[in-house]
């Protein structure tokens, strides 16, 4: 995906308290696979096994990283807990990294990374200096709450999906196939 199509990697951010940020940036990844583009795809924060993990699986150009999956709420964690969490988190960042400059993908979507910078366990000048650096015609796509304004200031998209009603809310689980 080069020439006209792709030449400039732009950064958006899927933010807010809704449901969905995950789901749309699937959506680009589909949409760039579709067109023959290569693309990573890297979840912070996560570990279960959901269906888009199974579907992606299917697409050759795609590439999945994760890191480690948190078990507790950072305030629930002991400070060598919270340091583990925090080398993991960064490690898979460090591969992104790695992974970009050697393959140079036309799309590279950091899942949750808005949130890993939010609660202090990704170092947000770490986040930075990766997009400031990236290959010029890579898009990356970062999700999350809670993005920082420097985070802010460097995307040239900003979404926001913000929650007005949702099942959790009165109890009912995430369910297979729709949430996870």
């Amino acid at each position: 995906m080069r020439g006209d199509r792709m030449d400039t990697g732009l950064i958006h951010i899927y933010c807010g308290d809704g449901k969905g940020k995950t789901t749309a940036s699937l959506g680009l990844v589909l949409r760039c696979a579709g067109r023959g583009g290569k693309v990573l795809f890297a979840q912070f924060l996560k570990g279960r096994p959901t269906g888009e993990l199974e579907a992606l699986k299917a697409l050759t150009q795609v590439t999945v990283l994760r890191g480690k999956a948190m078990t507790k709420f950072t305030f629930q964690m002991t400070a060598d807990e919270k340091k583990e969490t925090c080398q993991a988190q960064t490690t898979l960042l460090q591969k992104i990294q790695d992974f970009c400059e050697k393959h140079h993908p036309d799309l590279a979507v950091c899942d949750e990374l808005v949130g890993a910078c939010a609660l202090g366990l990704v170092p947000e000048e770490q986040v930075i200096h990766f997009l400031k650096g990236k290959p010029a015609h890579t898009e990356v796509v970062l999700t999350g709450r809670n993005p920082s304004p420097a985070l802010l200031d460097l995307a040239d998209y900003v979404s926001e999906i913000k929650k007005i009603k949702h099942p959790f809310d009165r109890g009912i689980a995430a369910r297979i196939g729709i949430e996870e």
